[in-house]
């Protein structure tokens, strides 16, 4: 199995869009992205990766477990 670690910004996004999310859109001071009723805020896009704690954190508020997470890859 892969192992849990940070992802870029394209990565948080392309993952999240194969787990059934739509976007990124462009709203407020950062992007969203719509799964149902879920609106997901993300971090607007840089160059670093995503740290574990912040990554972790939406995958909370988006109800992806870390195992589902790490099967999109």
């Amino acid at each position: 199995m892969a192992k849990f670690s940070p992802v870029s910004w394209t990565e948080l996004v392309s993952r999240l869009c194969r787990l059934g999310f739509d976007g990124p859109y462009r709203g407020g001071k950062h992007p969203y992205m719509i799964k149902g009723e879920l609106v997901l805020t993300i971090p607007n896009p840089h160059r670093k990766e995503i740290r574990l704690d912040l990554l972790q954190r939406i995958l909370k508020r988006a109800g992806i477990s870390r195992e589902e997470w790490l099967e999109v890859e």
